[in-house]
C-alpha cells in the first residue's frame, strides 16, 4: 500500500501490539458497512475499510519479520496462512467473543471475502445455532478451497448436525474424535448420494 500503515491507523510506530489492535478495531467499528446502509458514502467507507485492513495486515507482517515498531505479536497463522485479521478472529471465536468476531468479518469488503472468510463466517453462525446459514458458508468455503480438510470437516459436521439436530463446536477450538469424523462423513456421503453425487463432488 502507498500510505504508511501506521498513519492509516492513526498511531505511532512505537505503539504496542495491543494499541495497534485497539486502533484497528475502533476504525473497523467506525467504518463498518452497517453504518452506511443506503448512504451515498457507502463506497468511500468500503474503500476506507479495505485500506484499514491492509494497513493492519502490513503492520503485523512487518513486526513478525522484525522490522517495524515493537516486538512481534506472537501470533500464529491460521490453517490457511491467511491474513492477521483472520488469526485474531479465530481467537475471538475460540474465546466465544462471537459478536466482536462477526463485526470484523462483516467489515471485510465483499470482493475480499475468500475461502477463509466464508469458513469463519460459517463458524460464527454455527456458534449462534444457525445451522442452515452456517452450512451455506461452509459449502462456499469448500467450493473455493476444495483441498482444505478443515473446511470440509466443518461442512461434514454441520451437515450431520442439520440431520440429527445435534450441535458440536467446529473449526476454531480444536478437533473432534474419530467417531465424530466418521459419523459426519457417513451422513454427508449419504446426503450427497441422495442428490446423485458423491462426497468429493459435493465439496
Amino acid at each position: 500500500m502507498s500510505r504508511d500503515p501506521y498513519e492509516v491507523l492513526g498511531i505511532q510506530p512505537s505503539a504496542t501490539d495491543e494499541e495497534v489492535k485497539t486502533a484497528y478495531r475502533n476504525l473497523a467499528r467506525k467504518y463498518h458497512p452497517d453504518n452506511y446502509t443506503n448512504n451515498p458514502l457507502s463506497d468511500l467507507a468500503e474503500e476506507k475499510m479495505q485500506e484499514i485492513n491492509e494497513a493492519y495486515d502490513a503492520i503485523v507482517r512487518m513486526r513478525k519479520a522484525g522490522s517495524g515498531g515493537s516486538a512481534g505479536t506472537g501470533r500464529t497463522g491460521g490453517s490457511t496462512g491467511g491474513s492477521s485479521r483472520y488469526t485474531d478472529i479465530r481467537r475471538m471465536i475460540s474465546q466465544n467473543r462471537i459478536a466482536e468476531a462477526e463485526m470484523l468479518l462483516d467489515g471485510t469488503p465483499s470482493h475480499s471475502r475468500d475461502a477463509e472468510w466464508h469458513f469463519l463466517k460459517g463458524s460464527v453462525l454455527y456458534r449462534k445455532g444457525w445451522l442452515d446459514e452456517a452450512h451455506r458458508y461452509f459449502e462456499t468455503a469448500c467450493r473455493m478451497a476444495p483441498d482444505n480438510m478443515e473446511y470440509r470437516q466443518a461442512f461434514n459436521q454441520v451437515s450431520f448436525g442439520r440431520q440429527t439436530g445435534g450441535y458440536r463446536t467446529v473449526g476454531t477450538t480444536g478437533g473432534c474424535d474419530a467417531c465424530d469424523v466418521c459419523n459426519s462423513l457417513l451422513c454427508a456421503d449419504c446426503c450427497c448420494e441422495c442428490m446423485g453425487g458423491d462426497l468429493i463432488s459435493c465439496c
